[in-house]
Protein backbone atom coordinates (compact mmCIF):
# COMPACT_ATOMS: atom_id res chain seq x y z
CA UNK A 1 0.00 0.00 0.00
CA UNK A 2 1.26 3.47 -0.90
CA UNK A 3 1.47 5.88 2.01
CA UNK A 4 1.39 9.68 1.97
CA UNK A 5 5.07 9.79 2.94
CA UNK A 6 5.88 7.69 -0.17
CA UNK A 7 4.12 10.27 -2.36
CA UNK A 8 5.89 13.16 -0.64
CA UNK A 9 9.26 11.42 -1.07
CA UNK A 10 8.54 10.68 -4.73
CA UNK A 11 7.39 14.19 -5.63
CA UNK A 12 9.79 16.68 -4.07
CA UNK A 13 8.17 19.19 -6.46
CA UNK A 14 5.31 19.38 -3.95
CA UNK A 15 7.41 21.95 -2.08
CA UNK A 16 6.89 24.32 -5.03
CA UNK A 17 3.26 24.65 -3.91
CA UNK A 18 3.36 27.44 -1.34
CA UNK A 19 -0.17 26.87 0.01
CA UNK A 20 0.34 24.00 2.49
CA UNK A 21 -3.36 23.13 2.44
CA UNK A 22 -3.32 22.73 -1.33
CA UNK A 23 -0.08 20.73 -1.12
CA UNK A 24 -1.72 18.36 1.38
CA UNK A 25 -4.77 17.95 -0.87
CA UNK A 26 -2.54 17.07 -3.85
CA UNK A 27 -0.93 14.30 -1.78
CA UNK A 28 -4.38 13.14 -0.70
CA UNK A 29 -5.55 12.84 -4.31
CA UNK A 30 -2.55 10.63 -5.15
CA UNK A 31 -3.17 8.52 -2.03
CA UNK A 32 -6.87 8.16 -2.81
CA UNK A 33 -6.11 7.18 -6.42
CA UNK A 34 -3.51 4.63 -5.30
CA UNK A 35 -5.93 3.12 -2.80
CA UNK A 36 -8.80 2.93 -5.31
CA UNK A 37 -6.52 1.46 -7.97
CA UNK A 38 -4.95 -0.97 -5.46
CA UNK A 39 -1.40 0.07 -6.36
CA UNK A 40 1.48 -0.92 -4.09
CA UNK A 41 4.21 1.22 -5.66
CA UNK A 42 4.10 4.36 -7.80
CA UNK A 43 7.24 3.06 -9.53
CA UNK A 44 5.29 0.28 -11.25
CA UNK A 45 2.86 2.49 -13.19
CA UNK A 46 3.78 3.23 -16.82
CA UNK A 47 3.52 6.70 -18.34
CA UNK A 48 1.27 5.46 -21.15
CA UNK A 49 -0.10 2.24 -22.67
CA UNK A 50 -0.23 3.84 -26.14
CA UNK A 51 3.28 2.57 -26.90
CA UNK A 52 5.61 0.09 -25.19
CA UNK A 53 8.52 1.06 -22.97
CA UNK A 54 7.10 4.52 -22.31
CA UNK A 55 8.86 4.94 -18.99
CA UNK A 56 7.22 5.60 -15.66
CA UNK A 57 4.27 7.82 -14.86
CA UNK A 58 6.14 9.41 -11.95
CA UNK A 59 9.04 10.41 -14.22
CA UNK A 60 6.63 11.89 -16.77
CA UNK A 61 4.83 13.77 -14.00
CA UNK A 62 8.10 15.18 -12.65
CA UNK A 63 9.20 16.26 -16.16
CA UNK A 64 5.87 17.96 -16.82
CA UNK A 65 5.93 19.72 -13.48
CA UNK A 66 9.41 21.10 -14.14
CA UNK A 67 8.48 22.16 -17.68
CA UNK A 68 5.30 23.83 -16.41
CA UNK A 69 7.18 25.64 -13.67
CA UNK A 70 9.75 26.94 -16.17
CA UNK A 71 7.09 28.11 -18.61
CA UNK A 72 5.08 29.70 -15.81
CA UNK A 73 8.13 31.54 -14.54
CA UNK A 74 8.86 33.03 -17.98
CA UNK A 75 5.34 34.31 -18.61
CA UNK A 76 4.39 37.90 -17.78
CA UNK A 77 0.73 37.09 -17.09
CA UNK A 78 -0.57 36.83 -13.55
CA UNK A 79 -0.70 33.03 -13.35
CA UNK A 80 -1.63 31.14 -10.22
CA UNK A 81 1.64 29.24 -9.72
CA UNK A 82 0.22 27.01 -6.98
CA UNK A 83 -2.63 25.90 -9.25
CA UNK A 84 -0.14 25.44 -12.09
CA UNK A 85 2.11 23.12 -10.04
CA UNK A 86 -0.83 21.28 -8.46
CA UNK A 87 -2.36 20.73 -11.91
CA UNK A 88 0.94 19.47 -13.30
CA UNK A 89 1.38 17.03 -10.43
CA UNK A 90 -2.19 15.76 -10.80
CA UNK A 91 -2.83 15.89 -14.55
CA UNK A 92 -2.40 12.11 -14.99
CA UNK A 93 -3.40 10.87 -11.52
CA UNK A 94 -6.52 9.31 -13.06
CA UNK A 95 -4.27 6.74 -14.74
CA UNK A 96 -4.17 4.96 -11.39
CA UNK A 97 -7.83 4.11 -12.06
CA UNK A 98 -7.54 3.79 -15.85
CA UNK A 99 -4.82 1.11 -15.52
CA UNK A 100 -4.60 -2.07 -13.48
CA UNK A 101 -2.08 -4.83 -12.85
CA UNK A 102 -3.42 -8.18 -14.07
CA UNK A 103 -1.43 -11.39 -14.40
CA UNK A 104 1.82 -9.45 -14.01
CA UNK A 105 0.98 -6.96 -16.77
CA UNK A 106 -0.31 -3.40 -16.69
CA UNK A 107 -3.49 -3.15 -18.77
CA UNK A 108 -6.42 -0.83 -19.21
CA UNK A 109 -8.89 -1.54 -16.43
CA UNK A 110 -12.61 -2.16 -16.95
CA UNK A 111 -13.12 1.29 -15.41
CA UNK A 112 -10.56 2.75 -17.82
CA UNK A 113 -12.42 1.25 -20.78
CA UNK A 114 -15.33 3.51 -19.87
CA UNK A 115 -13.72 6.55 -18.25
CA UNK A 116 -10.38 8.03 -19.32
CA UNK A 117 -7.89 9.45 -16.88
CA UNK A 118 -8.74 13.17 -17.30
CA UNK A 119 -12.31 12.55 -16.11
CA UNK A 120 -11.21 10.09 -13.42
CA UNK A 121 -8.55 12.48 -12.12
CA UNK A 122 -10.91 15.45 -12.11
CA UNK A 123 -13.47 13.44 -10.14
CA UNK A 124 -10.84 12.40 -7.59
CA UNK A 125 -9.64 15.99 -7.23
CA UNK A 126 -13.20 17.17 -6.68
CA UNK A 127 -13.78 14.43 -4.08
CA UNK A 128 -10.64 15.58 -2.25
CA UNK A 129 -11.73 19.22 -2.19
CA UNK A 130 -9.32 20.76 -4.67
CA UNK A 131 -10.19 24.16 -6.16
CA UNK A 132 -12.29 24.16 -9.34
CA UNK A 133 -9.35 25.74 -11.20
CA UNK A 134 -7.18 22.66 -10.53
CA UNK A 135 -10.04 20.31 -11.36
CA UNK A 136 -10.39 22.17 -14.68
CA UNK A 137 -6.67 21.74 -15.44
CA UNK A 138 -6.90 17.97 -14.90
CA UNK A 139 -10.10 17.63 -16.95
CA UNK A 140 -8.79 19.82 -19.80
CA UNK A 141 -5.19 18.60 -20.11
CA UNK A 142 -5.78 15.99 -22.82
CA UNK A 143 -7.85 15.80 -26.01
CA UNK A 144 -11.03 15.88 -23.90
CA UNK A 145 -10.23 19.53 -23.21
CA UNK A 146 -10.06 20.56 -26.86
CA UNK A 147 -13.63 21.84 -26.76
CA UNK A 148 -13.21 23.55 -23.37
CA UNK A 149 -12.29 27.16 -22.78
CA UNK A 150 -8.94 26.33 -21.15
CA UNK A 151 -7.49 28.70 -18.59
CA UNK A 152 -3.92 29.94 -19.21
CA UNK A 153 -2.69 27.43 -16.60
CA UNK A 154 -4.53 24.59 -18.38
CA UNK A 155 -3.08 25.66 -21.75
CA UNK A 156 0.45 25.46 -20.35
CA UNK A 157 -0.08 21.99 -18.89
CA UNK A 158 -1.81 20.72 -22.02
CA UNK A 159 1.10 21.72 -24.24
CA UNK A 160 3.84 20.58 -21.85
CA UNK A 161 2.13 17.20 -21.56
CA UNK A 162 2.03 16.75 -25.32
CA UNK A 163 5.63 17.89 -25.73
CA UNK A 164 6.71 15.05 -23.46
CA UNK A 165 4.33 12.51 -25.01
CA UNK A 166 5.40 13.25 -28.59
CA UNK A 167 9.13 13.18 -27.76
CA UNK A 168 8.81 9.87 -25.89
CA UNK A 169 6.75 8.36 -28.70
CA UNK A 170 9.25 9.47 -31.36
CA UNK A 171 12.25 8.16 -29.41
CA UNK A 172 10.53 4.83 -28.85
CA UNK A 173 9.68 4.54 -32.57
CA UNK A 174 13.34 5.15 -33.40
CA UNK A 175 14.37 2.45 -30.90
CA UNK A 176 16.19 4.88 -28.64
CA UNK A 177 16.23 4.28 -24.88
CA UNK A 178 13.31 5.85 -23.06
CA UNK A 179 13.74 7.08 -19.49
Amino acid sequence: MIEKRDIEACFTELTWILDKGLRSKVVNVWKTAADHGKWNRLQEIPFTLVFENSGLLIDHTKRITELVRNVGNTRQENLNKDFLIAGALLHDVGKLLEYERKDGKILKSAYGEKIRHPAAGARLAEECGLPKEVIHIIAAHSHEGDTMNRTPEAIIIHHCDFIDFEIKKRLQQKGEPVK
